[in-house]
């Protein structure tokens, strides 16, 4: 039996009980990964530790608000004490932000802008931050980060969110820089760029006739929305030496929306 393509890797997962995250903990996990899954909701985090450890993985839950430096640092050395080291990193955390005020920039709130900037993007600078320094300890890394299409294209009235979409777009500079700088260190670094994916995020837009009558536009590989597994697939591949000359990339994994 060929050696699983993350065998005893220690990854360490954020946003672990939510669609993207919970797929690729899984799916890491499959492919021999020792995973610290990290999930703010405790329901959420158990339900994906036990998931993982029903098929044979180990996974071990570490409740954390990742948009606290303390709290970072004391799950990242928790995974560090468990598994010895760091070698992947996957930053999934991530919100819309349309109940606090998200929309057009004219119309959108302070509220909005402050809490879309602290989750979805100081969340991901933390946790680098943090993860980087264990990786140098070591033989390096793989850090993958879950950014947008609407961090690459502008949206239109229907995906009007630009808090959201600058965040994303932070995400994508971010990793870059940090590719850049870190690549002679054997750490890499990339983004993944979902469309629209079938998530709990995205139920507004499940439920939206609008928007489903325009996927065959949208995401015209499929014209539909994509599942939870197609990223974490990218993500697997990133992280693995399968992907050992790729950094500073920026993957679209969006049906087509971004090659128009």
């Amino acid at each position: 039996m060929p050696e699983r393509l993350l065998q005893d890797r220690v990854a360490v997962i954020t946003g672990a009980g939510g669609g993207i995250g919970r797929a690729t903990a899984e799916q890491f996990a499959r492919e021999g990964a020792l995973t610290a899954l990290l999930e703010k909701d405790p329901e959420s985090g158990n339900a994906v530790e036990q998931a993982v450890r029903q098929n044979d993985g180990r996974g071990l839950f570490l409740r954390a608000d990742v948009t606290d430096a303390d709290a970072v640092r004391q799950v990242v050395e928790r995974a560090v004490s468990e598994y010895g080291r760091v070698d992947i990193l996957v930053n999934v955390v991530g919100v819309s932000g349309r109940r606090w005020g998200d929309g057009p920039v004219a119309e959108c709130t302070e509220e909005a802008w402050d809490r879309l900037m602290a989750i979805n993007l100081k969340s991901v600078f933390l946790m680098c931050r943090q993860v980087i320094p264990e990786m140098l300890k070591g033989a390096g890394g793989s850090i993958v980060n879950i950014s947008s299409v609407l961090g690459l294209v502008g949206g239109d009235a229907d995906f009007a969110t630009h808090a959201y979409a600058a965040t994303k777009g932070g995400i994508i500079s971010l990793t870059r820089s940090i590719a850049t700088y870190y690549a002679s260190q054997n750490i890499r670094a990339n983004v993944i760029c979902p469309g629209l994916i079938a998530t709990p995020m995205s139920e507004r837009a499940q439920g939206d006739p609008g928007i489903r009558e325009r996927l065959a536009e949208l995401q015209p590989l499929t014209g539909d929305f994509g599942t939870p597994d197609d990223v974490a697939g990218a993500a697997l591949y990133l992280a693995s030496d399968l992907a050992r000359f790729v950094t500073g990339a920026v993957l679209p994994v969006d049906g087509g929306w971004t090659a128009r």
